[in-house]
């Protein structure tokens, strides 16, 4: 079943045609994730960053990309089509970009964000793209976690009952 993710959902080439119009001074950010079962933590993180610009970017893993991370031979638990759906849902998330490649940094590069934000279990320093964006003037940001919210940690509990 293939489910329709509200025009939010979209190929690089088509966010590229989009941002082309984006007025002079659009400040995007973006952030990229597996979203694998979406909570609060998410929920706030991806607020707390859509208030920091313009609009937002999610660069989604793909289910290959997923499973490339070490988080388990089960995982995703929800297919990428399912979780930019779900995503898609959100007010505050724009454009979605799924990617298939371990990391988010080409689609970073093609995406050219002003703000590029994880969570705070990243520290500025770890995240991939700093350079990038930090090159072209842009700013990196880890913003704290909602404390108590996490997926595996979630995903553990799901299998100890």
């Amino acid at each position: 079943m293939s489910l329709p993710a509200n025009n939010k959902l979209m190929s690089i080439r088509t966010f590229l045609k989009r941002k082309a119009d984006f007025m002079p001074g659009h400040r995007l950010v973006f952030t990229n994730g597996c979203f694998d079962v979406l909570h609060p933590g998410h929920v706030d993180l991806l607020t707390r960053a859509r208030a920091l610009g313009d609009s937002l970017v999610i660069g989604l893993n793909s289910d290959e990309s997923v499973r490339s991370l070490d988080k388990g031979d089960d995982r995703p638990l929800n297919s990428q089509e399912d979780r930019a759906y779900v995503l898609a849902g959100l007010a505050c998330v724009d454009y979605i970009i799924v990617f298939h490649d371990s990391t988010p940094l080409e689609l970073i590069k093609g995406v050219r964000p002003q703000v590029l934000v994880k969570g705070g279990d990243w520290t500025p320093d770890k995240i991939i793209g700093r350079e990038v964006v930090e090159k072209a003037g842009g700013e990196v940001l880890s913003l704290p976690l909602l404390k108590g919210y996490s997926t595996t940690e979630f995903v553990e509990r799901i299998r100890k009952d």
